[in-house]
């Protein structure tokens, strides 16, 4: 079939199961054949296929609402309602999202990029459905893994209470990005193996009508065997006990087993939870074998081996250097701790886990339980590594304030893919911790310039006794410098001279450094002499060598891949001002105050004018005005 043809799912409803698998191998064909290309989500999509086509068919999108978890697996979704055409652009600048995009299709009713959302929006759905007395089926998707993060419990519980009318789908296939981990998860895999639910149940209710319930004493026997025995023989009470119908476990690649639950759900009063047995990267040999999440989401790949194609060298990538130094320093100190919300894999933590597995711990998809049990250690002077992507820290805000710096205790806090991301797009950028982090007592914020000063930032995190301590680092490779052998420990609130001048100052840090040379550079043939200083502590500020800068009148330019507000450039401001320089002209270069789309980095950078050019510009101003004054 000629998918990009497609316009939108009503083609599906007269379709016979056996077309039905005929279309599910070129979808998988379809993706695999273009993933290759654009990279993206392989593993999640192909193990929803025959899923999302059973919704499509049995549901009318959008009237009916299909909320999509963390979204990564929306791809089905978007071919069904008439994408396919576009996913040449999957990913990239101005292209197809990779994600579920409320401006893109009508069929998109929630947008998201974090997982566990998807139950709460469709509580908010079903809440609005009744009070405007419409009718329609409210079906989030969750997956196993995402069902462990704290607000989809919230949820569930919310849901069950109010006995709202609602399918639940939950897309359990054993892994999310990672090998799931926590009780929830051994509740499903003794569902998984229990056989069907429902055959229980039925054989367990012919059983006790065959208890003669005579007087009170045999009926109250008989409702404790019926106690006991479904307690014993069906797991799926878990669910019923939250209010839940439970339907399952279904195989999810069996379009009869599908259709059947589906129409028994759509009978049901109340909420339903069907749970749905998948296999990530069905249909594909490289990801199907995949055990620890290689395939979730790749970039491009060689369609007839799987292998991935990267270039032939490339600097060590930031993740695994900060992970395999943090493991270097565990050596030595046995008070080193790793924790992870559900990213060992993109964290590089497998090496730490494997040399310490009794030090290595993945907590699930539950960030501010993450946060809290890294404060928890330190309570107990340990020293924990929390290693977590910028975009996830914003889930653990308050666990941060009032866990760990509020009580001053010595987490070390990895934040992983700081700054643009570019591909993942407005959900996954990094652009929002230096603001919201800024501001909050006790906390050290640092970001280094290269992998040498990034090995040596860890040391000092590690060895810092004082409070938190938070390092900032980008997604992707190093530069390649050369390293030191040996660790050594930067003194706090320290900043750096990179390049001397008397005429104009750029204060940035990490990967900005680059752009403020060459800016500082160009304008030195044009006679204008700049001073590019290191900044690489974000706070505490280096406040003698700013003080000096300032007292010699010179304009600051500051650079941030991150937000203005509230960033790192405002700091300069507030310092110039609470000391009294109000005659100094500080500009601002950051993320302006809207959220970036998907794209490569560079081409962002170029939208939102963050450039060398742009650089150049503004330092120019500022000389010129530097000029007038004097």
């Amino acid at each position: 079939m000629d998918l990009t043809s497609i316009k939108d799912p009503s083609f599906l409803k007269g379709m016979t199961n056996q077309q039905l698998e005929k279309l599910s191998k070129d979808i998988r064909r379809f993706l695999i054949e273009k993933l290759s290309v654009t990279g993206g989500h392989i593993g999640p999509n192909l193990g929803v296929v025959e899923l999302t086509i059973a919704l499509h068919k049995a549901f009318n999108s959008p009237k009916d609402k299909i909320i999509w978890d963390v979204g990564h697996q929306s791809y089905v979704h978007k071919i069904l309602t008439g994408r396919a055409c576009e996913f040449d652009t999957l990913r990239q600048f101005k292209g197809l999202c990779g994600f579920p995009k409320r401006s893109e299709s009508e069929h998109d009713v929630w947008e998201t990029g974090h997982s566990s959302t998807s139950l709460s929006a469709a509580m908010g759905m079903a809440i609005a459905r009744d009070l405007k007395k419409e009718k329609s089926y409210i079906l989030p998707v969750i997956g196993d893994g995402a069902l462990t993060g704290g607000m989809a419990l919230e949820a569930l519980n919310h849901i069950g209470h109010e006995k709202k009318n609602m399918i639940v789908i939950l897309n359990d296939n054993e892994m999310s990005i990672a090998p799931n981990v926590g009780a929830l998860h051994n509740v499903l895999g003794r569902l998984r193996t229990s056989g069907k639910y429902n055959g229980v149940k039925d054989e367990l209710e012919l059983l006790l009508k065959k208890i003669p319930a005579v007087g009170g004493v045999l009926a109250a026997t008989a409702e404790r065997v019926k106690d006991s025995l479904k307690y014993m023989l069906v797991s799926g009470m878990f669910f019923e006990e939250l209010g839940f119908t439970y339907l399952g476990p279904v195989d999810g690649h069996n379009f009869e087993d599908l259709f059947e639950n589906i129409a028994f759900a759509k009978k049901t009063e109340g909420p339903v939870i069907i749970h749905v047995i998948t296999k990530k990267g069905k249909g594909y040999h490289p990801a199907e074998s995949d055990k620890i999440g290689t395939w979730h989401g790749t970039g491009p790949y060689k369609t007839e081996t799987g292998d991935f194609v990267k270039p032939s060298f490339s600097p060590p990538s930031w993740s695994g250097l900060v992970s395999e130094t943090v493991r270097k320093i565990a050596r030595t100190d046995n008070r080193v701790v790793a924790i992870t919300p559900a990213m060992p894999v993109g964290s590089k933590l497998e090496g730490f886990a494997k040399e310490f597995p009794d030090r290595m711990f993945d907590v699930g998809i539950a960030e501010q339980h993450a946060a809290t049990v890294a404060a928890g250690l330190a309570s107990q002077n340990m020293k924990p590594f929390l290693a977590i992507y910028s975009t996830f820290l914003q889930r653990a805000y308050d666990q941060v304030v009032h866990d760990i710096c509020r009580q001053n205790l010595n987490v070390f806090i990895g934040i992983d893919r700081a700054g643009l991301v570019g591909a993942d797009g407005e959900t996954h950028q990094g652009v929002f911790d230096i603001a919201f982090l800024r501001h909050v007592p006790n906390l050290v914020l640092m970001m280094p310039k290269d992998e040498n000063e990034g090995q040596h930032m860890v040391y000092t995190a590690l060895s810092y006794d004082d409070g938190p301590i938070a390092m900032r680092f980008p997604r992707g490779n190093g530069i390649g410098v050369q390293m030191d052998d040996s660790f050594k420990a930067i003194p706090i609130g320290t900043w750096e001279v990179l390049k001397d001048g008397r005429d104009a100052a750029i204060l940035t840090f990490g990967t900005t450094i680059p752009m403020a040379m060459e800016a500082a550079a160009e304008m030195e043939n044009k006679g204008i002499s700049v001073k590019v200083v290191n900044a690489r502590f974000i706070k505490p500020l280096d406040e003698e060598m700013l003080a000096g800068i300032l007292e010699d009148g010179m304009p600051i330019l500051t650079i941030e891949e991150a937000v203005l507000q509230g960033g790192f450039g405002s700091s300069v401001i507030e310092f110039a001002h609470d000391h009294g320089y109000f005659k100094n002209v500080i500009d601002r270069m950051g993320i302006p105050d809207k959220f970036i789309e998907h794209g490569s980095v560079d081409k962002l950078l170029d939208e939102i004018g963050f450039t060398v050019d742009s650089a150049i510009s503004r330092l120019s101003i500022l000389a010129a005005k530097k000029q007038q004054r004097a």
